[in-house]
């Protein structure tokens, strides 16, 4: 079963394909984010507002949210244990 994370205005990311959540602050995901625009690998769902989390995939997509990274980390760690307790019902 694949299951999505909320990652602002209704735009939902598969919890699988994410590698890794980072704060957009830095100059490695600045250089990042920019490389991604160039190869057009970018998807911006930050609707306009200010970029708080960027979102990496294992397709090399970069995606731009304006929820707080430590927010979409606790949705998805919340998610993991909803399905640990799944098992553990079984």
């Amino acid at each position: 079963m694949i299951k999505f994370i909320n990652i602002g205005f209704g735009n939902m990311v598969s919890a699988g394909r994410i590698v890794a959540i980072a704060s957009p602050d830095s100059a490695p995901i600045k250089r990042l984010v920019q490389d991604a625009k160039e190869d057009n690998r970018i998807i911006d769902v930050s609707c306009g507002r200010r970029t708080r989390a960027v979102i990496i995939t294992d397709s090399e997509h970069v995606i731009l949210s304006a929820i707080q990274a430590e927010t979409i980390t606790n949705r998805l760690a919340s998610d993991d244990s909803d399905d640990a307790e799944e098992e553990l019902e079984d």
